[in-house]
């Protein structure tokens, strides 16, 4: 971003004048790896597994917290005007993906501590006597732990999306000008939420489930991305050649290998058969889908900024 650029009307980023280095790549890919985190939360308390003590929701939304700090920080680090950041949260602007994006990230946060209070870990509720009280009352309501169950689903989705819809607002990128964005990136932290639950979770069986959950998402992510690729290289000139950046041109290597071979082909093609239990389970596959999700960012905000409508008009 390199700019925070503040219009009285419209607070935007403006990707056209400014290079973004490695920090928006890391912002969305952590951004939506917390979305997937917290819809995986949202269905585990939803369906009443909080109750179990093994159960992995009583560590993702600590995790998330960290995570989405993490990324938050990045953002923060790639703002050139930092000390105007506050002016997003001052006013709220409809036709913003920005504007959208910072109020999501405000709710997120709460939604994330509430997630924690259902079933506060144990060193916590010795450490903060507060956390057992505001467990107590949340449990006192049969149906509240529901509520922020489904809370934290609508808003996963909505932050998974927003990471992609994000750069899809900008049509001065012909690579990103696509409504297909939203729903890649979105599943993309599902699959990346879900390996890192499927390496981390103790209960054998809900391993199993996270192993063919993300099964579902990787080969989902497959078919979006191809549909994305076939919407660009049928569209204008200016598609085309940017679909070409990653097709065959400089991000090609990048996106074959890593994004689509160590990203999806192998962690699918292992899992398949970690599930039919012809294998055994190991962090290897979740490690991969969580380095191709990184590098799926990497690639489209790169090339991203390297397509442009000039190029195509021989203008540049």
């Amino acid at each position: 971003m390199r700019e925070l650029t503040l219009t009285r009307n419209n607070p935007m980023i403006d990707p056209s004048l400014h290079i973004w280095g490695w920090e928006v790549p890391v912002y969305l890919f952590l951004g939506g790896m917390v979305a997937g985190m917290m819809i995986i939360t949202g269905y585990f308390i939803a369906r009443g597994r909080h109750r179990e003590s093994d159960c992995s929701c009583a560590l993702l939304p600590l995790i998330g917290i960290v995570l989405l700090s993490v990324g938050m920080l990045a953002l923060f680090l790639d703002l050139e005007y930092k000390v105007h950041a506050w002016r997003m949260y001052a006013t709220f602007q409809p036709a913003s993906p920005m504007s959208w994006g910072s109020w999501i990230l405000l709710l997120v946060y709460p939604v994330l501590i509430a997630s924690i209070l259902i079933r506060p870990p144990a060193w916590l509720a010795r450490r903060v006597s507060a956390v057992t009280r505001w467990s107590e009352r949340i449990h006192r309501s049969p149906s509240l732990p529901r509520a922020i169950g489904v809370a934290s689903i609508a808003l996963g989705i909505m932050l998974g999306i927003y990471t992609g819809v994000l750069l899809g607002a900008f049509g001065a990128r012909p690579l990103w000008n696509s409504p297909l964005l939203g729903p890649l990136f979105l599943l993309s932290g599902l699959s990346s939420a879900a390996a890192l639950v499927h390496m981390i979770a103790r209960d054998v069986a809900e391993r199993e489930l996270l192993a063919k959950a993300d099964i579902s998402f990787l080969t989902a992510e497959l078919a979006v991305i191809g549909l994305y690729l076939i919407g660009l290289v049928t569209s204008t000139r200016a598609h085309i050649e940017a679909a070409g950046m990653i097709l065959s041109g400089p991000y090609a290597p990048a996106f074959w290998v890593f994004v689509i071979g160590i990203g999806i082909a192998i962690p699918l093609a292992v899992q398949t058969l970690a599930v039919r239990h012809r294998v055994a389970h190991t962090p290897v596959a979740p490690v991969l889908v969580i380095l191709g999700g990184l590098m799926l960012r990497f690639v489209i905000v790169s090339a991203g900024q390297a397509s442009h409508w000039l190029r195509s008009a021989g203008l540049h």
